[in-house]
């Protein structure tokens, strides 16, 4: 499978004698998935299918479906609550001359919720049916392209991640490969650590500063984190092969790089692992804002 971004936008729009109906589809990051309609009055009925659809495509994101119908000659019989308009047109006038408003257009009015309707009374059974079935072969166009979207920014993402996830590997086996954890090195800080400890302190017990010495060198190797970084590394690699909804994998995969960075650089006594620690961290930072864009 490939990888798919929370990213994306498609446009159908279909048209029999009875209307000409558009859904516009726009999909961004999410923690979940979660699907908002916004139908026009009258195709309420609609919301339950749309959003099944939806589910049975996408694992996450924040999908937002808008649609549009402008109905032909068959049923364009538009109902005006007149009572209701003057009301409004009232209440628009009282405020005017009390506040200082401005005055209410007619259009404005009439764009109200409740003042201009298109009954679903003036459509049989039938043409009822023959919208819905129009309307939701639109919405599957529509999810289709939004589908094939969001596949191609994924496809755009993945060599950004690779890379990224890369110069995470160059660091670890940088790091690895520090001359400052040679054994001899590391005997070398370790005698000078000790001889200034003795010619500070004379009376010290020379066996308990061996002790203290060879425990804070256990407590500075960076074995472990070298090798839950290549663990994660590799890991990462494979769930970017798989593809799929690997977003949330991913995301939890840099939190643990940010951990072994964090590690990494509290247990430095060389400037060289810091320096590869720091870097480490702006990498890990990078990868990070790009798979939370991951499905």
């Amino acid at each position: 499978m490939a990888l798919q971004s929370m990213t994306g936008f498609a446009r159908e729009a279909r048209e029999n004698e009875l209307a000409a109906i558009a859904w516009e589809l726009r999909s961004v990051n999410g923690r979940g998935l979660e699907a908002r309609l916004r139908l026009p009055s009258g195709f309420e009925r609609l919301e339950q299918p749309a959003k099944a659809r939806i589910q049975q495509r996408f694992a996450r994101g924040n999908i937002q479906a808008s649609l549009s119908v402008m109905r032909g000659d068959t049923l364009r019989r538009p109902v005006v609550d007149e009572a209701f308009l003057v009301e409004l047109a009232e209440l628009s006038k009282r405020l005017e001359e009390q506040h200082g408003v401005a005055p209410a257009r007619a259009d404005g009015l009439l764009a109200l919720r409740g003042v201009l309707e298109v009954p679903e009374a003036n459509a049989d059974e039938e043409s009822r049916a023959r919208l819905d079935e129009l309307a939701l072969a639109s919405l599957d166009a529509a999810l289709d392209a939004l589908v094939e979207a969001r596949l191609q920014e994924g496809a755009a993402l993945k060599p950004v991640i690779l890379g990224q996830i890369e110069k995470i590997s160059a660091l670890t086996e940088r790091a690895e490969a520090d001359p400052s954890r040679q054994p001899e090195r590391i005997r070398e800080r370790l005698s000078e650590q000790v001889k200034l400890l003795r010619e500070s302190a004379p009376g010290f017990d020379e066996q308990r500063l061996h002790q203290e010495a060879a425990l804070l060198a256990a407590k500075a190797d960076i074995r472990e984190e070298l090798d839950r970084l290549k663990t994660h590394v590799e890991a990462a690699r494979s769930l970017i092969e798989a593809g799929g909804p690997v977003g949330r994998k991913l995301d939890f995969l840099a939190q643990e790089f940010n951990r072994e960075a964090n590690t990494l650089c509290s247990k430095s006594n060389a400037a060289g692992i810091t320096t590869i620690g720091l870097e480490l961290k702006v990498v890990v930072d990078q990868l990070r804002e790009q798979v939370q864009n991951l499905e």
